[in-house]
């Protein structure tokens, strides 16, 4: 290992404190998907005898629809890919879904995810929500200017009071809040700093909590009488206060706002007589002339801020590769450092030195061979290093919606119902009521990590519900429709493509032929096997 690369390592393993803040590095001319590469490989001096090698057109283009717009392609369009010979396609496919209304729409559903964790809508409709997201994905919004729309937000204007969502619908609890700030912004569980120094990482600290603790302390939620709705209230004043359970002599601290590792903020000076722009009274939202909550944004979204940076490099990496550097994602620290200290470090770097644009950032991730490696492990390879082969990843709930619902052809036949009507925001609007009931069977408990556990009802819900069954019916449009008009090896390799994207192979074929042989009314049924496969319900 280099020097450079030695001195990365050390630095990427210094407490948290000694780089709390510290502006981005220039990065190199070489594209940041080379550079993922080379500090992949250069984890192990063996990583080439364990590499899977580069997944194939079938293989990435399913992955790459996936990934970046949240459901599988139609047959027709792998059967141009597949035919395709033009060397570049694969980056001109990123470029394509990078731009396309469903890329919007699908970040949308992951940080909707990531941020609320589908936690019960309370006091923002849902639907206003996950429109900011989208017009935000689809104007390809900054991160760091959409974070400090989300933790500012004020919903004193009705027409933007989703931006105030993560916190209205956290009911304003100050320490609910706090723990969430950090969780989901800053990678960094604090909830046992709560009550003392963490006593399994020395470097999060108690005041690390209430300093976060303080830009939200004064916040709350009224009953506004006048607009008849729940609104944040703020108090011109209020202090944190606390103590370590673990202190004998208990003495009492208290600090000013400040985010962990960064400076404290002071208090603007306001006259003491006149502190309020709307006064504390029964059914009023107060209002401060100085607000302590609304510089929360400026100290926390920031690409100055390491924490900042990091975490969401690490979450738009687990995102396409299927496992962060850091696991879990609110464990960044000395004590879980990133399984690739020196990549984190090069990702959180590039990410804010392209002044957070996610869509080029993830652009680079799918151009790199890391990303474009098959999910077949060589032969033998049993441990090999981390990335050497693609990771599987499952879908999540409203990805298994999406590709059942364009598997078993519903979008295509809701698309020739619409007529000249048809649009992608018209087709999933007509199509969007039927997600809620795979995130309630699929989704597992609210503010759960996503997990592959294939419970019983899950088998049930494929297997004997009436949603997926009924959309495996003869209809304009449909699979079934498709698969009728056909016989023979042309069936079979319409229905891979329709839900696999892939072609089957011989065995697969013969598989087809026998079984319509002797069922040749079943076709909904085979398709149904398909579907309620393992392959479907991963990203492979």
């Amino acid at each position: 290992m280099t020097f450079y690369r030695l001195a990365l390592l050390a630095l990427a393993l210094l407490p948290a404190a000694l780089f709390g803040a510290a502006p981005p590095r220039v990065a190199p001319r070489v594209p940041l998907h080379q550079r993922i590469d080379e500090l992949v490989a250069a984890k192990r001096a063996d990583f080439a005898k364990f590499d899977a090698g580069p997944a194939s057109d079938a293989e990435i283009f399913r992955r790459l629809h996936l990934d970046l717009i949240g459901r599988i392609p139609t047959a027709a369009e792998a059967r141009a890919f597949l035919a395709d010979r033009a060397p570049a396609k694969r980056t001109t496919l990123i470029d394509e879904l990078l731009v396309s209304p469903e890329h919007a729409r699908h970040m949308a559903d992951v940080f909707d995810v990531m941020l609320m964790e589908r936690q019960p809508s309370a006091l923002v409709p849902q639907v206003e929500w996950h429109e900011f997201l989208r017009r935000s994905f689809l104007a390809n919004t900054a991160y760091d200017v959409m974070a400090r729309e989300i933790l500012s937000g004020d919903d004193a204007d009705p027409k933007t009071r989703y931006r105030a969502k993560f916190i209205l619908d956290r009911a304003a609890e100050p320490h609910r809040v706090t723990r969430d700030l950090a969780r989901l912004f800053l990678g960094m569980n604090l909830q046992c700093a709560q009550c003392h120094d963490h006593p399994l990482n020395e470097d999060w600290k108690q005041d690390h909590y209430y300093g976060l603790h303080a830009f939200v302390i004064r916040t709350s939620i009224v009953a506004d009488t006048k607009a008849k709705i729940s609104r944040l209230a703020e108090k011109a004043d209020g202090e944190v206060s606390f103590q370590s359970v673990f202190d004998p002599r208990k003495v009492t601290k208290t600090t000013l706002p400040r985010a962990p590792f960064g400076p404290a903020l002071p208090d603007v000076v306001v006259d003491k007589a006149k502190p309020y722009t709307l006064v504390p009274a029964a059914g009023v939202a107060s209002k401060p002339k100085y607000s302590r909550r609304a510089r929360l944004a400026e100290a926390i979204a920031r690409p100055d801020y390491v924490p900042f940076r990091r975490n969401i490099a690490n979450r738009l990496w687990a995102k396409m590769m299927g496992r962060g550097l850091v696991e879990p994602f609110d464990r960044d620290s000395v004590v879980n450092p990133p399984s690739h200290p020196e990549l984190l470090e090069l990702l959180a770097d590039d990410i804010a030195a392209r002044k957070f644009d996610m869509r080029s950032f993830l652009r680079e991730l799918a151009l790199s061979r890391t990303y474009q490696r098959s999910s077949e492990r060589p032969a033998g390879d049993r441990d090999g290093p981390l990335y050497s082969t693609a990771i599987l990843k499952p879908l999540t709930p409203e990805q298994l919606g999406w590709c059942l619902i364009q598997a078993t052809g519903l979008m295509e036949t809701h698309r020739l119902a619409l007529g000249t009507k048809a649009t992608e925001e018209t087709i999933y609007a007509s199509l969007g009521g039927l997600i809620p009931t795979f995130t309630r069977v699929f989704g597992g408990n609210p503010g759960e990590a996503q997990t592959f556990d294939a419970r019983m009802d899950q088998a049930l819900f494929l297997a004997n519900g009436p949603t997926v069954r009924s959309w495996l019916i003869s209809r304009p449009g449909s699979l079934i429709a498709r698969l009728e008009k056909l016989s023979g090896a042309a069936l079979a390799d319409e229905l891979y493509l329709s839900v696999f994207t892939r072609l089957p192979d011989d065995e697969e074929r013969k598989e087809v032929v026998d079984f319509l042989a002797r069922r040749p009314k079943a076709l909904a049924d085979l398709a149904w096997g398909l579907i309620a496969s393992t392959e479907f319900r991963f990203n492979h």
